[in-house]
């Protein structure tokens, strides 16, 4: 069975941490995706003979790690995507970035594709507006944990705004962030997600803790 960490299944949904490094989804590079290691850990858990149903309602960007929702039924891809829509679900992030934001809570809005910068890394051509809130968690020496909430979910939305403001992330060199030890990661985690079931209306609230590595730049400790 995949050696994957489940944080909450029932009968239509599934969410599980997604490492850092890893796919949410296929992709023309062939590495395996998160979405692929479900699928198998569903197939074998329940053994099933057949196709397995999974529906990616969410993603997360290769280097980012936390907290991502998958559908195991059409009903629960149906009501988590009504609840995406009317923005029901509760999403939280952490990063570590470079400096110390001020006031140390606000937020940024920014129309992404009206910058150049941003145009090139991203491929933004519409001037969308992002709306990114955010708090700053604790400081030390030049790096900075803060905690971030989006109200729209634009691409590279969180990567791109806090490079804007002067605050890129550590480790997302696309975005002017400086480089760190994992090639393969940015400092950037969903550590937080609330939803609704699909049947029985039951609110459920996940979280994890920041990668332990974190600490080192400007943990919460």
């Amino acid at each position: 069975m995949e050696n994957i960490k489940v944080l909450y299944e029932d009968n239509h949904l599934i969410a599980v941490f997604k490492p850092a490094g890893v796919l949410s989804q296929p992709d023309k590079t062939g590495d395996q995706s998160i979405f692929e290691q479900v699928k198998h850990y569903l197939k074998e858990k329940y053994r099933k003979p057949g196709q397995v149903f999974l529906g990616l309602v969410q993603r997360l960007d290769r280097p980012v790690s936390g907290i991502i929702l998958f559908a195991k039924t059409s009903k629960g891809a149906s009501r988590l995507s009504e609840q995406f829509r009317k923005h029901e679900i509760e999403k939280f992030y952490h990063a570590i970035v470079a400096g110390t934001p001020k006031p140390k809570q606000g937020t940024l809005v920014h129309r992404l594709g009206k910058d150049e910068k941003i145009k090139k890394a991203a491929a933004y051509a519409d001037g969308a507006q992002a709306v990114l809130h955010y708090e700053v968690i604790a400081t030390k020496g030049k790096y900075s944990l803060i905690e971030i909430a989006i109200e729209t979910g634009k691409f590279h939305q969180i990567r791109a705004q806090l490079s804007l403001a002067g605050f890129p992330i550590v480790g997302d060199v696309k975005y002017g962030g400086e480089r760190w030890q994992d090639q393969k990661a940015i400092a950037l985690c969903a550590t937080h997600l609330s939803f609704t079931t699909a049947t029985g209306n039951q609110r459920i609230t996940l979280s994890v803790e920041i990668p332990k590595d974190w600490n080192r730049y400007a943990g919460n400790q």
